[in-house]
């Protein structure tokens, strides 16, 4: 890990149990970036953008990936994405969609939207550990970022 970038993690995932799983692969990990969890697609979007409770945050810090559940209360991680896209501050942003939904639709839909990854979580634990300590490695590790935090583009 690059002991300079500690920039967040955004974390969007209503299920506890799949919070409380992907927070211990990480310090398993150890990725010692801080995460920020959102529990639905509004709040994810307040985080990204300032607004109501995070209204005081730092713009200037934006996260290093957001890992994005599709079904979330409020506004789906579908909808949460193409608002991401849209927006120049947050275009670039590293974007992974970490779902258990096997709906081939939402695997079309997101790529078509601009994400760029799409994982489904494993059912058991042990495998669910490592997928999230590889995707850990590769975003916050082994890609490289420009300036303005976003993914480099070919």
């Amino acid at each position: 890990m690059h002991e300079f970038d500690q920039r967040p993690i955004l974390l969007v995932e209503d299920n506890q149990d799949d919070e409380v799983l992907t927070l211990r692969a990480f310090r398993k990990s150890n990725i010692r970036n801080p995460v920020v969890v959102a529990r639905d697609g509004a709040e994810a979007l307040d985080y990204l953008f300032g607004r109501n409770a995070y209204a005081h945050r730092d713009l200037s810090v934006m996260p290093q990936v957001v890992l994005l559940d599709v079904h979330l209360p409020k506004l789906d991680g579908l909808e949460v994405l193409r608002h991401i896209r849209e927006d120049e501050r947050t275009r670039m942003l590293p974007v992974v969609i970490l779902t258990s939904s096997n709906e081939e639709r939402d695997l079309s839909d997101s790529y078509q939207l601009g994400v760029n990854s799409y994982v489904r979580k494993p059912v058991d634990v042990t495998s669910f550990f490592e997928a999230v300590r590889q995707l850990g490695m590769y975003w916050l590790v082994l890609n490289e970022t420009s300036s303005r935090g976003g993914a480099r583009q070919p």
